[in-house]
């Protein structure tokens, strides 16, 4: 059985800076790097790098770009039989990181915008083999429902995670098995800022209410707050020093759903996906801060008292 990711391609385009320039501001960078990236690359990276079977569906351009990423991707361990080479530039994501390891983010949708009829043929043979089907929302939309769709109808598990911030069709929620959104996209999806554990609880209700049937929302350095339908808990984060935070949230999600397809309960998947989000969180760059298997156990069994 293996985890497919239907999603996003892209190149990041990474300028460190001491801090996140204001509105009209110029300020000076210290460094300048590119990255394999987009979250569908990066939650499929994370997969493999944790040792599971993972299939690419999405889209790269006929660029210098597209080459380095399908490089990058088989590198990881990532079957891209199913990855479609289409004209044009390939997707790209303008990244800025501070000294904190905070960012902000421009996307460019190149090769992703163009997601849709002839993926989601691939999907179908695709799905077969899967436990997971992990989504997110930097290709069309209408693609991301229809391949939820076709999940759903076959019993496999849907992970959305619901990022950039939009709204997401009413019929969405129904299909999704576990809706992973950050604080940000929390308020996005329910209309109130996410800053403490009371927030996140109500989000979790509401958000069971439009028919998901389990929540979970990451919350940063103080964890992820779970609700599986019956009950609801904080789990707490691995304190590290964060160097650069921006596939943090993919790290998460690629491990979640590794774990859950070993059986593990969603408490268990989410402590999980906590340790691979911090290591993540603690190296430069999207898909090559994505950690292993053994690093990941190696913290979560240096802090049991997290557990």
């Amino acid at each position: 059985m293996s985890i497919v990711v239907f999603g996003s391609i892209n190149m990041d385009l990474v300028c460190r800076v001491d801090r996140l320039p204001l509105p009209g501001e110029t300020i000076p960078g210290s460094a300048f790097f590119t990255a394999p990236g987009g979250k569908g690359a990066n939650q499929a990276a994370a997969c493999a790098r944790l040792g599971a079977e993972v299939r690419m569906i999405g889209r790269v351009g006929e660029d210098l770009f597209g080459s380095t990423l399908q490089d990058d991707l088989r590198g990881c361990g990532v079957n891209l039989r199913d990855l479609t080479v289409t004209p044009g530039a390939s997707g790209v994501a303008l990244i800025t990181v501070d000294r904190n390891g905070e960012n902000s983010i421009v996307i460019v949708p190149g090769a992703n915008g163009q997601v849709g009829g002839q993926d989601l043929q691939l999907l179908d043979p695709a799905l077969e083999m899967a436990h997971t089907l992990l989504l997110q929302l930097e290709i069309p939309m209408e693609a991301v429902l229809q391949a939820a769709r076709k999940a759903h109808a076959r019993g496999v598990r849907v992970v959305l995670d619901p990022a950039p911030a939009m709204p997401l069709p009413e019929e969405l929620y129904h299909l999704v098995d576990v809706l992973t959104p950050n604080e940000n996209e929390s308020a996005a999806l329910v209309g109130l800022p996410a800053h403490d554990l009371p927030f996140a609880e109500h989000a979790a209700q509401v958000l069971l209410r439009r028919g998901v049937r389990q929540v979970v929302i990451k919350l940063g350095a103080r964890g992820a707050y779970l609700h599986d339908g019956e009950s609801g808990e904080l789990v707490p984060a691995f304190p590290v020093q964060a160097l650069d935070t921006t596939a943090a949230g993919d790290a998460f999600n690629g491990a979640l759903a590794v774990a859950l397809g070993d059986g593990q309960s969603l408490r268990q998947a989410v402590r999980f996906a906590n340790a691979a989000g911090a290591l993540s969180a603690t190296r430069q760059g999207a898909q090559p801060s994505m950690p292993t298997r053994p690093e990941v156990e190696e913290l979560m069994a240096s802090r049991r008292d997290l557990g």
